[in-house]
């Protein structure tokens, strides 16, 4: 399935961004960024923007896109916007998010700040789990409605394109209806979003004590059902104790292969899986990696999957352990940053605030976590030629802040100073 966004809409006016503060274009490729590229923002001070039809059409120097022949042939066609005092640069691009769900897990928090673990919260019924009854009961407009206001509240702080994933249903109807709801919401939301099917989350309460038959289930009934459907565009597995086997990641991996259906996998977050065999499957992201060893690391450096970190989740669950980025960046692995929204590891759909997890906790660098944040997510997304950066040729999704420096995007934790998003080049509503 294609990436979801509104092409229906007329064309989207000429406009020109000038006098732009500071702008960080992410200028150098449709690639995933490694190593010292990482560091690499492509900043213009005093930058401009030109932008038609909800393409960009060129960004630079105020001076140097004046004197564009576009601008020569249609200024009196443009818009013009004054920016200054705005730091202006790519949309975010949350990677991986859970907004699937209809309430809080409020039951969850109370018992995590009373000194319980997670695996002592699932194993007492608590968990992903405890997400199913609100989905399983829940209408497919209401579960839709809810996507819609995660998707306005990811606009808010800045993010222009999102994946979402099913995952709390866990039965054919409840899955197939997860899916349904977030096609409905991007129908409804200017921006960017990418499906997934996650399935493979944990076995459902009926399946505890025989998994294979709902890996079975999954592969036999669900997975055909979605790719016939076009739900998904990606299907996703969480390979951890308590969630799914090696063995029943990689039969699912193939079966979604089979389907056409690309793939992403949650690993290594609560204990280590070696990477070798699920890394030779070709997923295009592995997320979480929270617990790696050499030779994980050095896989993922010699591999095309994206690393994508969570650090919201580490911070939620107070584990004091966070993922291993320095090393990651340090070896040539692509890393990625995302949210993990979701009810009950990681409630925030701020990206300034996972900015500001990876450069205190995890030891990156602001323009590293920016990369991360925008090209590699949208690498992540296989959207590096749509998204991810303010070049020629990509879409004009944008975000724009009252700050005077890029790097007071990561500093100023807990606030959101996102001022306007702008998706195919129409500017939305913050609300």
């Amino acid at each position: 399935m294609k990436a979801t966004s509104n092409v229906h809409e007329p064309a989207a006016p000429a406009i020109l961004l000038h006098r732009i503060s500071q702008l960080v274009t992410m200028a150098g490729g449709e690639e995933a960024r490694r190593g010292p590229a990482m560091r690499e923002i492509g900043l213009i001070r005093n930058g401009a923007v030109l932008i038609s039809g909800g393409q960009i059409v060129a960004a630079g120097a105020q001076s140097e896109i004046l004197r564009h022949p576009w601008v020569r042939r249609h200024r009196r066609e443009l818009i013009e916007l004054d920016c200054r005092g705005k730091l202006v640069l790519p949309g975010f691009v949350d990677s991986h998010t859970h907004p699937a769900f209809t309430a809080p897990r409020l039951i969850d928090f109370e018992k995590r700040a009373a000194g319980a673990s997670y695996a002592e919260i699932a194993a007492a019924g608590g968990g992903i789990r405890a997400s199913l009854t609100g989905v399983r009961s829940s209408s497919e407009a209401k579960l839709a409605d809810h996507i819609l206001g995660a998707l306005h509240q990811a606009q808010a702080q800045g993010t222009t394109t999102v994946e979402a994933k099913s995952g709390y249903g866990l039965d054919a109807a409840s899955e197939l209806k997860s899916l349904r709801a977030i096609r409905s919401a991007a129908q409804q939301w200017p921006g960017t979003v990418v499906a997934t099917f996650l399935g493979a989350h944990v076995p459902p309460p009926e399946f505890r004590e025989k998994p294979d038959a709902y890996v079975d289930l999954l592969c036999r009934e669900m997975l055909p059902r979605i790719s016939r459907g076009g739900l998904a565009r990606y299907v996703d597995v969480f390979c951890e104790q308590g969630a799914f086997t090696l063995a029943q990641t990689l039969r699912i991996l193939a079966e979604a292969a089979k389907h056409k259906l690309r793939t992403r996998v949650h690993v290594g977050q609560l204990s280590n899986t070696p990477l070798e065999t699920i890394l030779a499957a070709r997923p295009v992201s592995l997320d979480h990696l929270d617990e790696l060893r050499r030779e994980d690391i050095r896989a993922l450096a010699a591999s095309d999957a994206i690393a994508t970190l969570l650090p919201g989740a580490n911070y939620f669950l107070a584990t004091k352990k966070y993922p291993p980025a320095r090393k990651l960046i340090d070896i040539g692995a692509a890393v990625a940053l995302a949210t993990d929204y979701n009810p009950g590891t990681a409630p925030t759909i701020s990206m300034p605030m996972i900015l500001s997890l990876a450069t205190t906790q995890m030891k990156m660098t602001v323009e590293e976590a920016l990369v991360a944040a925008t090209i590699n997510g949208a690498c992540a997304l296989e959207l590096g030629a749509r998204k991810g950066s303010v070049t020629a040729g990509k879409d004009a999704d944008l975000a724009f802040f009252e700050l005077d420096d890029y790097r007071e995007l990561p500093y100023w934790f807990g606030a959101n100073h996102c001022v306007a998003t702008m998706m195919a080049g129409r500017f939305a509503d913050l609300g």
